[in-house]
């Protein structure tokens, strides 16, 4: 079990640690309603450090990248994201996603999901040496920075309280090398995100090392940033339709039926997997990844494994759900036969014993 490098100033400031993937970070801060709304209508702060961070090197960087990520880098400009990219099995099956960033045509940097720092670690490395791009170099540099989030519509003026002019500037998912932050130099900033609110160019994500994170993230709080968990995080999340590692993916679900377009070049044959998923992508899936939108005023949660029914008869599985601030409605995603996925019918979602009405809807829920 490790502890984000923060975590004492995160309770400085009223967080509640619990454990996330191995990691003890705060849940909250008090009111994760309050956290959530405020993402969507001023601005928060969150220290999302759990996540793995790596620094990949050498000549050959872009042809190693080409093969073991499921979406064409070759359209990628420098000092541009690409992402979300998928790591695939050889069956086609999601390990993980992950955000990678083009620096030179030496370096790339990538941001992994907390769960998998260790496995996709071991992964790529292994299909490094397989397919012979020993010169290349992966450096995981998770424990020794951190990474901040300042999300929200007044973020833009957050980070220019941090010294940072060019917020308003930034085009969705392009960042600046090494910028400075409060009087020094950050690894990145970068327009992006997880809350949804990168979309409305509202959402930041600031890469450092530790000490200086610690002052971005006091300052952040200082210029009327609200600090945030992992409880509002997810919620947020949930209502843009992102998809969280382990539980609305993993390696038994590919990109087709989790209906993960954004990650996937169904064209591209030259990579770990991606043959699989053409080949799935031809014979057509059993099940898809749809919402469901409950009805307001019901006080429920569908949780992972809710079994979604028609009328009688089981169709489907909830993955992952919460409560809306926003519509004020519990929300969901699940996967749903495909012989019963029709957008806009109903459908029931079974919450401990008792069936609750929901609409099949599409994502974003907002």
């Amino acid at each position: 079990m490790l502890s984000v490098p923060l975590l004492d100033l995160q309770r400085k400031h009223g967080g509640n640690p619990g454990e996330f993937a191995g990691w003890i970070t705060s849940m909250d801060y008090g009111n994760p309603i309050d956290e959530h709304v405020k993402t969507r209508t001023e601005v928060t702060v969150f220290d999302v450090s759990h996540m793995g961070r790596y620094i990949i090197r050498g000549g050959r960087v872009f042809d190693f990248l080409q093969k073991v990520v499921s979406k064409d880098l070759s359209k990628v400009r420098k000092f541009f994201m690409s992402g979300p990219v998928l790591l695939l099995t050889e069956e086609g099956g999601i390990r993980d996603d992950v955000m990678l960033y083009y620096v030179d045509d030496e370096t790339w940097f990538a941001v992994v999901n907390a769960p998998n720092v260790k496995k996709d670690l071991e992964w790529l490395n292994t299909w490094r040496e397989r397919l012979g791009f020993q010169d290349v170099e992966i450096e995981d540099v998770t424990l020794n920075s951190v990474l901040i989030a300042v999300q929200g519509p007044k973020a833009p003026e957050v980070m220019e309280g941090l010294g940072f002019s060019d917020a308003k500037d930034l085009k969705i998912l392009q960042f600046v090398h090494k910028p400075e932050i409060l009087g020094k130099t950050a690894v990145l900033v970068s327009r992006s995100g997880w809350t949804g609110e990168e979309v409305r160019s509202h959402g930041f994500e600031i890469w450092t090392d530790v000490e200086h994170g610690r002052k971005i993230f006091e300052r952040a709080i200082e210029l009327g940033a609200r600090p945030a968990g992992l409880i509002a995080r997810d919620s947020l999340r949930l209502e843009m339709g992102y998809l969280l590692t382990g539980v609305d993916m993993n390696e038994s679900i590919n990109p087709v039926e989790a209906r993960y377009w954004l990650a996937l070049s169904l064209d591209k044959r030259e990579c770990v997997g991606c043959d699989k998923v053409r080949e799935i992508y031809e014979k057509g899936v059993s099940k898809v990844r749809v919402g469901l939108r409950l009805k307001k005023g019901f006080r429920v949660i569908p949780r992972h494994g809710c079994r979604i029914k028609a009328f009688n008869e089981g169709v489907g599985e909830v993955t992952s759900g919460a409560y809306s601030p926003i519509l004020k409605r519990p929300i969901a995603m699940g996967y749903v036969r495909t012989s019963h996925m029709y957008l806009g019918s109903k459908l029931a979602v079974e919450i401990r014993g008792r069936e609750y009405e929901a609409k099949i809807v599409d994502f974003p829920f907002i």
